[in-house]
């Protein structure tokens, strides 16, 4: 059974390093300070949505429909992921709220009027 490499601590949700790596072929064992790469620390959800996204090469319309998911909820991952792996999106606060509006007038938790009048602000 393959195990994936922890990227955060599960007890304080901090980064976690590796110290030991292994040859199952040869049972070579080095022990040291190693460093993981931006991807590993990534949630598996933003890892799941980073996959289609390439598969999909970018295409937000493909990753639509591949992911059966609304325009502003691509928007909103993508965002998270581009945050997560420590870069600025290009308009980050309003980009987000905007994002965020729109998933809560898709998932019917505020009104076209609400979302109407947030928007304006």
């Amino acid at each position: 059974m393959r195990k994936d490499v922890l990227g955060k601590c599960p007890v304080c949700d901090e980064q976690l390093n590796v110290r030991t790596l292994y040859c199952a072929h040869c049972n070579t064992e080095i022990i040291g300070a190693f460093s993981l790469n931006k991807f590993n620390y990534l949630s598996k959800e933003q890892l799941a949505f980073v996959e289609v996204f390439l598969k999909n090469r970018g295409s937000i319309k493909e990753v639509e429909k591949d992911m059966n998911i609304s325009y502003p909820t691509v928007r909103r991952l993508l965002d998270e992921v581009i945050i997560a792996l420590g870069y600025k999106t290009a308009n980050e606060p309003t980009t987000i709220n905007r994002l965020e509006i729109l998933a809560k007038l898709e998932s019917g938790e505020i009104t076209v009027e609400t979302a109407t009048e947030l928007l304006n602000k």
